[in-house]
């Protein structure tokens, strides 16, 4: 029997040719996932609310187009995309990263910090991947990939926020349900569930001291994820790597979720 493979792994990952919308790039993960995506040759749409920062992340990676929008409001995913199109022509990647918490103990109680987490969290992401399916159907090929958490698949204790872990729980749940809906039309959708990664949102934690030895405690390699940790998996759903695989949420948690 004769088998046929890629002369290398690295054959199939490359993007050239290829548009890409990252939401929430204006620091952090999403940061990092507009930038290493530009490095593998797509061209990358960043969005974010801080044009600013978005501004700097393009100033030495010529295939990053700044754009600002804020994703829970409808009237800046509709113009960010009409721009996107214009200036592209299609999109091929969506990954959809923006996401806030409810701001702590006090806060994780409180109705209106619920529903602004399910606004960013899951509305916009919801609406924003069916906005972009759309072109992605009539080309007949695309990949969403959904940026979940661990704590959409276990509880947060000791940190308390009941309306993030809801809304990552609902996201792997979407995750799912539009995979599914999607395959035959070429649209895959997948989701990274991210463990313990130093972010703005975690911001306070990683600074102190107390917590970060409780949390190398806790983690079976003993420390926190680095953000290059979360590269090889980035690419390979945003790849042809990935041409069979859907609705899929991966953790890269260090095996917390498997404890």
């Amino acid at each position: 029997m004769t088998v046929s493979v890629p002369e290398t792994t690295d054959a199939r990952l490359p993007l050239g040719g290829r548009v890409a919308i990252v939401t929430g790039a204006s620091s952090g993960l999403g940061a990092r996932f507009a930038a290493v995506l530009a490095e593998a040759g797509a061209q990358v749409v960043a969005c974010a609310r801080r044009i600013d920062r978005l501004e700097q992340l393009a100033a030495s990676r010529p295939q990053i187009v700044p754009m600002q929008c804020d994703v829970s409001d409808a009237g800046d995913r509709e113009a960010m995309l009409a721009r996107a199109l214009e200036l592209t022509g299609s999109i091929d990647i969506l990954v959809n990263n923006a996401g806030v918490s409810s701001g702590g103990n006090g806060r994780q109680t409180q109705l209106d910090a619920f529903s602004r987490v399910f606004a960013v969290n899951v509305e916009a992401v919801f609406a924003l991947s069916q906005m972009v399916a759309t072109h992605m159907f009539e080309q007949g090929s695309g990949a969403v990939i959904n940026i979940s958490s661990m704590f959409g698949q276990v509880a947060s204790t000791p940190v308390s926020d009941a309306p993030y872990g809801a809304s990552k729980s609902a996201i792997n749940g979407l995750t799912r349900e539009l995979a599914n809906q999607w395959a035959a039309r070429g649209v895959r959708v997948n989701a990274i569930a991210p463990g313990w990664f130093a972010t703005e949102m975690n911001s306070g934690l990683f600074a102190d001291e107390r917590a970060t030895n409780w949390l190398a405690g806790q983690c079976p390699m003993g420390r926190a994820g680095h953000e290059h940790e979360l590269d090889g998996v980035l690419l390979f759903l945003a790849s042809d790597a990935s041409s069979y695989c859907t609705g899929q949420v991966i953790a890269v948690d260090d095996g917390w979720t498997i404890r």
